[in-house]
């Protein structure tokens, strides 16, 4: 009982180390290159082989399939990328996986090297506030703790070679048929759902390494471990539109069919090309420790890209058929619109791609704001059918309201992370443009509302008012109609003008004050509604002000701070 616990503490303990590590390592490594990331992703758009490629180095770079599986997500579902070329990723990504498992095999003394990645990793962090080192420092201090970790749970196993039951426990995981092939593969599948398919694989080849299980079983966990990894995709997709949930089925069926079709190949050729690749394999090396079997981790790498390649194969000829498949099992619903805070796993997953799955909801909010700009008109000119118009805006606005919840809920929830300065300060400018987006829809309604109050006293907005109301709508209109295509990518800052959109602000303010001045003396004593009707028109005119306001206070975000003419 001694024994187990021991086992049990210092294996546990070691795969904390390296997930925590592994964790920090993806964390630092997004913050120092996120954005180049996301940009290099973008090459997948160019050509099938090229989408391999990227999905292999973006990978090798984020050492985690997770966080790209996640940026896949995001792009299919922003319509920056379609399903055909995010199964070309996925191929890729599934190969570029593997690089951390030939780091298991071939990281010599790993707690030599773990203790240097924290004395390294730790004198950047701590000691150097420079952005770009900071973050390096933590991607090497995620290296040292992942290397730790291997480390202990090479050692937690040491008790388990000299207690008997657990030995024979073990070794009695017996695998020379493919029922005991699929068996361990079920395990190996439920284990990575749970923690990490590359931790799955590094305990098998800790196990293996000490003779605990055989070279056989060890192999049969790649299998399990390449579906159970799918998980991630679902964590970030559930509840979100039909083309996030397509990218994760394509990334699940991609690994269950080729794993599925593979299997039955594991004992009779993935087992002896691997034992064929490194003959030595079996070679046992004399250790203070004991003997170890450290031979046994190289042809398990190789098997892992090995089985990674032929899934791969298998794949890339029936790409498109197979994104027909996946769109007939998931149908796209009519009008979905995207909802952002169910991909709050993908944010914490990938920051940059949470900013631009933020920019496509803003830019709604854009395209909304100058729309309902266009409904008013409609309304003030008595050109609206009915009260069409006026419903449109009521309706839309109680949309962008949860829109603006969603935005503010989602980048929430990614800057508690580490983020990159630039990444840091996206953020923040997207939230503040979607809360002055989502004002001129607060607005619009409002004006709405004092028409309906007018004509529920039966008055009506006079000629003279409605004029000048025209004439603000024009400027305010043309203001924002120019303000709004700049909102339009993470760096908008060359395409706007902060001297003209502060002078044009200036201009709009004070003919809006002359007008309200203008407004004040169509009381008249003759009329004793007209107080009510030019404080109604008044109340429209203060909108306008404040709508102008509003687009004034984007430039600036934009800008990043005050504009001065």
């Amino acid at each position: 009982m001694k024994d187990l616990l021991i086992v049990l503490a210092t294996v546990g303990g070691g795969l904390g180390l390296f997930l925590l590590g592994m964790k920090h390592l993806s964390e630092g490594l997004q913050a120092v290159g996120g954005d180049g990331l996301r940009k290099f992703m973008g090459l997948a758009t160019t050509n099938k082989i090229v989408g391999v490629g990227t999905g292999i180095i973006s990978t090798l770079i984020a050492q985690s399939s997770a966080i790209i599986t996640a940026m896949l997500v995001g792009f299919v579902s922003s319509g920056m990328m379609t399903l055909s070329q995010a199964i070309n990723v996925i191929i890729g990504a599934n190969i570029g996986t593997t690089g951390t498992v030939w780091l298991v095999a071939f990281a010599p003394s790993p707690e030599v090297l773990g203790m240097t990645g924290l004395a390294l990793g730790g004198i950047l962090y701590f000691f150097i506030r420079k952005e770009t080192p900071h973050n390096l420092g933590l991607a090497i201090l995620g290296i040292g703790l992942a290397l730790l970790g291997l480390y202990f749970m090479h050692k937690g196993v040491l008790p388990i070679r000299n207690n008997e039951a657990m030995r024979n426990a073990l070794q009695s995981i017996d695998v020379d048929s493919l029922l005991d092939v699929a068996i361990v593969a079920a395990g190996a599948m439920i284990l990575s759902a749970m923690v990490h398919s590359a931790a799955t694989i590094a305990i098998a080849m800790t196990l293996a390494s000490h003779g605990l299980i055989t070279y056989e079983t060890a192999i049969a966990t790649l299998f399990g471990a390449n579906i159970g990894t799918t998980i991630t995709a679902w964590m970030v997709a559930v509840g979100g539109t039909a083309d996030a949930k397509r990218t994760a089925l394509a990334h699940t069926m991609s690994n269950v069919v080729g794993s599925i079709l593979l299997m039955p190949l594991a004992l009779p050729v993935l087992v002896p090309l691997g034992k064929a690749i490194f003959p030595n394999w079996n070679v046992v090396a004399e250790t203070a420790k004991g003997p170890v079997l450290y031979g046994i981790m190289a042809p398990i790498a190789v098997t892992d890209t090995i089985f990674s390649l032929l899934r791969g194969i298998l794949t890339f000829p029936v790409v498109k058929p197979f994104v027909r498949f996946i769109e007939w099992a998931i149908p796209q619903p009519e009008n979905e619109k995207p909802h952002l805070s169910s991909l709050k796993f993908g944010a914490r997953l990938s920051p940059v791609i949470a900013c631009d799955q933020a920019l496509k909801e803003i830019v709604f909010m854009r395209e909304s704001g100058l729309d309902l700009l266009q409904c008013v008109e409609r309304i003030l000119k008595g050109e609206s059918e009915g009260e069409t118009d006026e419903n449109h805006i009521l309706h839309r606005e109680e949309i962008l309201d949860n829109v603006q919840r969603e935005v503010t809920e989602f980048l929430g929830s990614i800057m508690t992370k580490r983020l990159a300065q630039d990444v840091a300060a996206r953020s923040r400018r997207l939230l503040r443009l979607s809360d002055e987006l989502e004002s001129v829809s607060d607005e619009a309604a409002a004006i709405v509302r004092v028409v309906r109050r007018l004509r529920k006293r039966n008055q009506q907005i006079s000629e003279a008012s409605q004029k000048v109301l025209l004439t603000i709508h024009e400027r305010v209109y043309a203001y924002a109609e120019k303000i709004s295509p700049w909102i339009r990518s993470p760096r908008p800052l060359a395409f706007i003008d902060p001297v003209w959109a502060q002078k044009e602000s200036s201009a709009i303010h004070e003919f809006i004050r002359k007008c309200r001045s203008l407004q004040l003396g169509r009381v008249s004593v003759d009329d004793p509604e007209s107080p009510l009707r030019v404080l109604g028109e008044l109340d429209i005119l203060n909108a306008y002000e404040r709508i102008r306001s509003y687009y004034l206070n984007i430039v600036e975000t934009l800008a990043g701070g005050k504009v001065r003419a």
